[in-house]
């Protein structure tokens, strides 16, 4: 699918599938490979049909021409982003995208951050890191609610923390990976999920990590617990509707990292385990990864910082954090272990890592 990995054949077709933020179906784009640095596609959703044509430049550009005659007509938003979100996965290493004359497509005016003049053309700039920021796609925006910054008493003494909103239900984040599918997250049920929780926790590589290799009775005491617990969260994490990993997003703050490294009201933090071993390998764990931090950045847009307190000596855990632009800040000790402190800062996050 990538312009710039090698030359494809000319009419070679892919299609992939975006989801907008709104829910409902998605919005399904065809792309055609006229070159190795050109190509068609075509956006249907609800029998309408938008087309554009995709070109790389040189340097970190490309450019988006959109056919359709009125971008501005109702629902046009969430399917110009579904063909800027193809169009930058088709080439990875933009990092802008121009658009001839946004004044003319009232649907790209979300999205433009500048307009600048390029020979005899106009033209809007969106920016990758920009655009992947903005809400458009990939989570459910219906299944989420921000609470104004109030101060809570619910957390520890000595850093009180914000009061903090309902958890989502329901799926939480959709994104199609090229090569891989549908990565999708949505809270864990214990009710529904306690069989496949327990089988992934008993596993021995699992279990050396998170010493929870339990009973399921115990195991369903855990998730209670944790669904009475306003800065934790269970979520599973499926490609292609295939459960295949476990996670627990939580608000560092009021976590025991927090009193570890200066936490701020809005960082968050995460653990995450792989339970079907089909599912391991580095393709799928960065995909993970990315999308997981992906998530937690659009979820608050005040969330500046995603933490994580990995074993210092997790070599592969770290590596994969250094390719989704995490830094390793300090070591230091839990009672059960040694551990790093690892950081990703959305400024980098969205300027450095493709989705």
């Amino acid at each position: 699918m990538m312009l710039e990995r090698r030359a494809l054949d000319a009419q070679a077709r892919v299609v992939v599938k975006q989801y907008p933020a709104g829910g409902g179906a998605p919005i399904e784009i065809e792309i055609d490979a006229l070159a190795a640095d050109a190509a068609r596609l075509a956006a249907r959703r609800d029998g309408r049909l938008v087309g554009a044509a995709l070109a790389r430049r040189e340097g970190e550009a490309l450019t988006l021409e959109i056919h359709e005659p009125d971008v501005g007509a109702p629902g046009s938003v969430p399917i110009v982003a579904a063909l800027l979100a193809s169009a930058f996965q088709s080439v990875p290493g933009a990092s802008f995208a121009l658009v001839p004359d946004p004044a003319g497509a009232p649907g790209l005016v979300p999205f433009v951050t500048e307009a600048r003049a390029i020979g005899a053309a106009r033209f809007g700039v969106v920016e990758r890191a920009v655009f992947h920021a903005l809400p458009a796609l990939w989570r459910d925006a219906g299944a989420h609610v921000l609470y104004p910054t109030i101060r809570s008493r619910l957390g520890p003494a000595d850093r009180p923390p914000p009061l903090r909103p309902p958890k989502p239900a329901g799926v939480m984040y959709r994104r199609f990976v090229p090569g891989l599918g549908e990565l999708s997250l949505r809270p864990i049920d214990r009710r529904k999920d306690l069989a496949l929780f327990h089988g992934w926790m008993n596993q021995k590589r699992v279990a050396f990590f998170w010493d929870m290799a339990q009973s399921e009775t115990e195991l369903d005491a855990y998730l209670a617990a944790q669904e009475a617990d306003a800065h934790t969260i269970g979520v599973v994490a499926a490609l292609d509707g295939e459960p295949g990993a476990y996670l627990e997003f939580y608000w560092a703050k009021e976590d025991r990292l927090g009193a570890h490294y200066e936490a701020e009201d809005f960082d968050r933090g995460w653990h995450a385990l792989v339970g079907e071993p089909r599912f391991l390998g580095r393709a799928r764990t960065l995909a993970l990864f990315r999308s997981l931090t992906h998530y937690l950045f659009l979820d608050d847009p005040r969330t500046m910082r995603i933490v994580g307190e990995p074993r210092a000596s997790h070599v592969k855990i770290l590596s994969y954090c250094e390719d989704v632009a995490y830094d390793r800040v300090k070591e230091f000790d839990f009672p059960h272990k040694r551990a790093m402190l690892v950081m990703c800062r959305r400024e980098r996050f969205f300027a450095e890592v493709p989705l």
